[in-house]
């Protein structure tokens, strides 16, 4: 590295350092100066940002010197006006670290546009056709990108999409690992479930991380992410994806995508078909894979007991006497979770800054055999405490029935202090703390006026004020008539076939208690209403 006569960094004798445009796991990004040719480019430097990173691990500059070259390759064999163009690689003849230059995308990353909030439902179609474009041309080149998120999403200042960062592309002829055995590569919370579970994947593996970005731009948060990697672990494995409730045309397209089996997926050019119909507001046809959502947001229970999943994008039900697996199937299902958890703690996990693991289960297809439900039926409840309620007319979503139900959870339960209650027209599910004080808690369903628990919940980690339990009887219940009243008017939801409220510490409400009531109709129109604990509707949120 030399300078110029201005004083500044001067790489190959040519590219004047301007300013750092930004910095991750794989290197720091620069704004640069083509003297050569009188242009602005971007200049990757290909090293740790942090020095320490160097000597901690042994070997990590001659890794980092391949990833940079196997990105050079990639980028190389593209020309597509939605994947950056790559210019030129500088390696210097003293043998330090690489630089690659590349097209300066004058705008902003979708991570960064996403600190904003969501993005309306129109713009996340076009970006998802935009970004799908890029990884089909990838695909055919025989290039996978295994680091889809949208931190290496760009987008220019006219809006339309760049995809870059193909630092860990996988070429279909290299033979070459770029990773020590048992490392993950890639960022945590997008990468492919069968990634995860040692395959190298396929060029569905980058559709599956194209739908959480997509998920995540739509909702503004990411579906599965929990306070720690280990939870997020046991929430992936465990937990039903939220069913969207801002995503609108798009929610049907999700479903078919963020299903765990590869081969369940859809391809390249159906997916842009689907997409293209999304835009163009066609109904979604619905594929051969149940879809991939779990109940509405707050809801945890057998996938019957939703009305919603009658809906064709979303899968038929499953039925409620489904029969359960054999007791040692079952045992080895819990042998493969607790190996992978440990596994996780055992090996390295290469993330980017802030990632946290995502990682996947057996759930939705996760073998060869057909779309199994993310969630599991629910388990035998013989000899768990009931409480009894007796309610009136043909909904519990009066402020007296509501009363009732959790008069009745807390008989079954021990307690009206809980971490969330989701309430239905036609039954409710509960979220209780094993006991006062304790750091776990047990799932309870109340349906046909009698509560009981339908198994373990899970944890609720300390510190975190989203899993803080709180009174639910303290709600402002008289208030729920008027609030539906309202729903009926401002949310613009047509013929409501679905409503239903939830109740839980939410984060878009800085972890408060709060009560959201929502509406949805067979066409997936989603409206809702943010309420305090005092009856005050804070937001309002009427279908797109």
């Amino acid at each position: 590295m030399s300078t110029s006569e201005d004083g500044r960094a001067l790489i190959d004798g040519r590219f004047r350092l301007l300013s750092r445009l930004g910095s991750g796991g794989m290197g720091t990004v620069w704004r640069a100066r083509d003297t050569a040719l009188d242009r602005v480019v971007a200049l990757k430097e290909v090293r740790p940002p942090d020095p320490a990173a160097e000597e901690a691990q042994p070997g990590l500059a001659a890794q980092m010197r391949e990833r940079a070259v196997r990105e050079a390759q990639a980028l190389a064999r593209l020309s597509h006006p939605h994947v950056v163009t790559i210019h030129h690689i500088v390696e210097p003849r003293d043998g330090s670290h690489p630089w690659i230059v590349m097209e300066l995308v004058e705008g902003r990353s979708v991570h960064e546009r996403l600190d904003e909030g969501p993005m309306p439902v129109p713009e996340v179609l076009a970006l998802g056709r935009q970004v799908l474009s890029a990884l089909r041309a990838a695909h055919a080149a025989g290039i996978q990108h295994r680091d889809v998120k949208p931190a290496n999403v760009l987008l220019r200042r006219d809006g339309s999409a760049v995809l870059t960062d193909f630092g860990i592309a996988a070429l279909d002829e290299a033979t070459t690992r770029l990773t020590a055995s048992g490392d993950l590569i890639g960022s945590a919370d997008f990468i492919a479930p069968e990634r995860v579970r040692g395959e190298e994947g396929n060029p569905a593996s980058d559709l599956w991380s194209l739908g959480m970005l997509l998920y995540v731009a739509a909702e503004g948060h990411h579906p599965l992410r929990r306070a720690t990697s280990l939870a997020t672990v046991v929430a992936v494995l465990n937990d039903p994806i939220p069913h969207p409730v801002r995503s609108g045309a798009l929610a049907p397209v999700l479903a078919r995508l963020l299903v765990r089996d590869p081969a369940l997926r859809p391809g390249g050019a159906e997916l842009e078909r689907l997409l293209a119909d999304a835009e163009a507001g066609a109904p979604a046809v619905p594929g051969p894979a149940a879809g991939a959502f779990g109940p509405p947001p707050g809801a945890f229970g057998p996938a019957d007991a939703h009305p919603a999943y009658a809906h064709p994008a979303y899968g038929p039900p499953t039925p409620a006497a489904a029969p359960r697996a054999p007791l040692a199937s079952r045992r080895r299902a819990v042998l493969v979770a607790v190996s992978i958890v440990l596994a996780v703690a055992a090996v390295g996990v290469v993330v980017d800054k802030g990632g946290l693991l995502d990682l996947g289960g057996s759930g939705n297809g996760g073998g060869k055999g057909g779309a199994t439900p993310w969630w599991t039926p629910a388990p035998d409840t013989a000899g768990t405490a009931t409480g009894t309620a007796e309610t009136q007319g043909g909904t519990l979503l009066t402020p007296a029935n509501v009363r009732a139900v959790i008069e009745a959870f807390r008989k079954a339960g021990g307690s009206t202090t809980m971490k969330e209650l989701t309430i239905h027209e036609e039954y409710a599910l509960a979220s209780i703390p094993t006991r006062p004080g304790a750091k776990t808690y047990d799932r309870y369903e109340f349906r046909d006026g009698v509560a009981r628990k339908t198994g373990p919940g899970g944890t609720l980690y300390g510190g975190a004020a989203a899993d803080d339990p709180f009174d639910v009887s303290a709600m402002a219940w008289d208030d729920l008539p008027a609030l539906m009243k309202r729903g009926e008017r401002e949310l613009k939801v047509e013929r409501p076939t679905l409503r239903y409220v939830v109740i839980d510490r939410w984060t878009f409400n800085d972890d408060r208690p709060t009560l959201r009531y929502y509406l949805i109709n067979e066409y997936n129109a989603v409206g809702y209403f943010v309420v305090d604990s005092s009856g005050k509707v804070v937001a309002s949120h009427p279908t797109s």
